[in-house]
Formats: C-alpha cells, sequence, structure tokens
C-alpha cells in the first residue's frame, strides 16, 4: 500500500482519485483572491503559528460544499470563503476540530465571538475589481482578538504591486436591474432611498452565465416586478443639478443660435 501511494507499480484509476484530493483547486475565492495576497497570508501563517504549509487546504471552489470536502488529518484550512455563511463555516469547523484561518470582512471579524480575531482592516483589491476591507477570524492561538502590524505591512505591500501591475483600466460591470447586490442597497441607504424585496421576488445567485468569474458576496436575481421597483428606486437615487435663470437664458440663446445657422 505504501508503495502504491509513491507511485511505485503504476498509477491505477484509484490511485489518481487519491492524489486528485490533494491538488490545488480553483475556487471562487481563487478568482477573487490574487495569488500574491494568498501567498503571503499563507506564509504568515505557517511562521507565525510554527505550521508546515503543506498542509494547508483550500475547500472553497465553485458548485462544492465545504463539508463534503476530504479533510487529511493534521490539515488546516486557509481561504477565502463565502462571507455570508462565515458563523455557520466557524461553527462547522469548531465542531468538529478542524483547524481554520479565513479571510473575514473588518467590520465583523469578531463574529460574536465564535473565534478569534487577527485584525488588519485592510482594503484589498480582489481579482474581480472589488476592494474589501479585510481581516481574518482563526481557530489557532489564543487570544480571542489581536493585531497584526507585520501582516498588515506584508499585504499592504502585496496590494500595493497589484495594483501597479494593473495596466489597464480596472473593468467596472454595470449590473442589470434585475441583478442587485449588497453593494448597491448600501448605495440606496446612503442616498435615503427605500427599496426592498421579499424571498418570492428573488433567488440567490453567486454568479451569472454572462459572468462566470462571479458576483462577489452574492446577488439576487429578481422578479420582473421587483427589478422595475428597484429601477424606479435607482431613478429616484440619481441627483440631477437643476439649471439656473442665468443657464437656462445662455442654453436659449446657444439654441436661437444655432437654429439661424
Amino acid at each position: 500500500m505504501e508503495g502504491r501511494q509513491l507511485g511505485l507499480g503504476g498509477e491505477s484509476e484509484e490511485y489518481r482519485r487519491f492524489l486528485a484530493k490533494f491538488e490545488p483547486r480553483r475556487t471562487t475565492d481563487d478568482c477573487f483572491t490574487p495569488e500574491n495576497i494568498y501567498g503571503a497570508v499563507a506564509a504568515w501563517v505557517a511562521r507565525e503559528y510554527g505550521l508546515d504549509r503543506s498542509r494547508f487546504v483550500r475547500p472553497f471552489w465553485p458548485g462544492a460544499d465545504y463539508r463534503d470536502f476530504d479533510y487529511p488529518d493534521g490539515c488546516v484550512v486557509v481561504d477565502n470563503p463565502p462571507f455570508s455563511i462565515l458563523s455557520q463555516i466557524i461553527r462547522w469547523y469548531r465542531g468538529r476540530g478542524i483547524p481554520f484561518f479565513l479571510f473575514a470582512p473588518a467590520k465583523t471579524a469578531f463574529c460574536g465571538g465564535l473565534a478569534n480575531a487577527v485584525c488588519v482592516g485592510l482594503d484589498i483589491t480582489y481579482d474581480n475589481g472589488a476592494t474589501i476591507a479585510t481581516s481574518f477570524v482563526t481557530s489557532l492561538g489564543d487570544r480571542a482578538a489581536r493585531s497584526a502590524p507585520d501582516l498588515h505591512r506584508i499585504l499592504k505591500e502585496a496590494d500595493r504591486l497589484n495594483r501597479r501591475r494593473e495596466s489597464r483600466p480596472m473593468r467596472r460591470l454595470a449590473f442589470p436591474d434585475a441583478v442587485v447586490t449588497a453593494m448597491r442597497l448600501s448605495y440606496l441607504s446612503a442616498h435615503g432611498v427605500e427599496f426592498g424585496f421579499g424571498r418570492g421576488d428573488a433567488a440567490f445567485v453567486r454568479s451569472l452565465d454572462n459572468l462566470p468569474s462571479g458576483v462577489y458576496g452574492g446577488g439576487y436575481l429578481l422578479s420582473e416586478r421587483a427589478a422595475a421597483e428597484r429601477a424606479a428606486a435607482e431613478r429616484a437615487a440619481a441627483e440631477r443639478v437643476a439649471l439656473s435663470e442665468r443657464e437656462r437664458r445662455i442654453q436659449l440663446l446657444l439654441t436661437a443660435g444655432t437654429d439661424g445657422k
């Protein structure tokens, strides 16, 4: 058995499946997390807690359930999970004694005391163009919450390099009225616009057929009725500056001059 695991005597289908468990997989978060950002975090975790980085696993990828991942003995989860179910993920790992170090939104990194918090609060630019204030939650260490100036410095430099390497303008996506994100609702809040929808008018989505890289943080696909209400709310949020009487007179003069040509 030992020889077969090492590849001695040929590779059977069973052996290839065994190896596949340990091959790095591209996840939704891989699409968003720059490689040098993840690498800096993983290196810091290995050094800070005296861990073997080869034991780190990343169980979050498109269409998969992290609960079905085959966690090897002695592994440590170091990954960027969906923030919307972060508390659920922490409880699940805690209940099974699986150590973890996870990316987390900076403002809610305490997670109600469910895990230790490593607070760096750094604005990290992810590969989809989103800039998220990021900290971390972990089962490692014995401090409920701590700062980490060295991790902040390392990540700040990595993020700075990423921004400098971006030679073309960052793509900005405009979602259709039928797709709404948490950030867009926050925009409406900031502009004093009321808008909401019931669960019967929406389906939660993590990606769109025409945007396979995903919708950061997920979104809701709205019914036609809710989409129309959202469009009306967006129009209300658009602030327009009215022309003064003096500017209207100039406009009329310009129009008259154009008509006389």
